[in-house]
């Protein structure tokens, strides 16, 4: 199992971030790179939760129950994937920027499944940080823009 923590900082608010974080339409794919927004289905949702399946246009796919009950932290858990574990998690906690906007620290929790989540497992434990990393700040550039 391998854990990899990043915090970023953005000028959107913790409300502008969590709308994103919670937008699962055909756009998704803007925000969130790594998710095919035709592949995103939504199985059920209420005030403050929502399961989803998402897909990656490599094949990769990962149904996941959000909960947003508590805005300033943020849980996505793994409940069924073709590559990860259903010990695997993100969590986004929400905190005021220092220089206003919102400082945002994930901490992304990645268990491979089989041999292929295994392999890829072992690959996120040697460049997960940096993907994520990567991946984080190209979503928080996006919802700025999205709500500039």
């Amino acid at each position: 199992m391998t854990t990899v923590n990043v915090t970023k900082s953005t000028t959107a608010t913790a409300e502008q971030f969590l709308a994103g974080l919670t937008d699962f339409g055909p756009r998704r794919g803007e925000i969130f790179g790594n998710s095919d927004g035709s592949k995103v289905t939504v199985h059920d949702q209420g005030d403050g939760w929502a399961d989803i399946t998402e897909g990656s246009a490599g094949g990769i796919w990962e149904r996941l129950r959000y909960d947003w009950s508590n805005p300033a932290v943020i849980s996505l858990k793994t409940t069924d994937s073709n590559l990860w574990a259903n010990t695997s998690s993100w969590t986004y906690s929400l905190k005021p920027g220092s220089a206003g906007g919102t400082d945002v620290d994930l901490v992304a929790v990645r268990n491979g499944k089989g041999f292929r989540g295994v392999l890829v497992g072992i690959l996120f434990a040697l460049g997960g940080k940096s993907l994520i990393s990567g991946s984080l700040e190209k979503s928080l550039r996006a919802i700025e823009a999205r709500n500039a």
